[in-house]
């Protein structure tokens, strides 16, 4: 098996593009490139349980088990753990819950 196996790769790799022109400034290709979304496609290969996890999740939420798996890389690249998404969606559901009531009578307590 070869080491790149992109047909598109293979195809143009002996064209030499040094006076090619940035995507920015040929407008069809940037319109393109913005409507991809910049994302790529790759093939990747994972545990069979973790593809199981995500596919009911997604089908429990009516999403694509695509998305929410790169959501969760996005959240590990950008230094997020489960711990800290868990911690910070209890603190939203609880935030109206934490503070003092202005009447003195039923005081809840206030997040310190």
């Amino acid at each position: 098996m070869k080491a790149s196996s992109d047909e598109m790769h293979d195809k143009y790799m002996d064209h030499d593009f040094t006076d090619a022109k940035p995507v920015s400034e040929t407008p069809h290709l940037a319109k393109l490139q913005a409507e991809t979304g910049g994302k790529s496609r790759i093939t990747m290969r994972v545990d069979n349980d973790v593809l199981a996890v995500f596919k009911a999740r997604a089908e429990m939420i009516g999403g694509n088990y695509q998305t929410l798996m790169n959501d969760a890389l996005k959240q590990f690249a950008q230094g997020l753990k489960l711990s800290d998404v868990v911690r910070e969606a209890i603190h939203e559901s609880l935030e109206p819950y934490l503070t003092t009531n202005s009447t003195g009578r039923g005081k809840k307590l206030r997040a310190g």
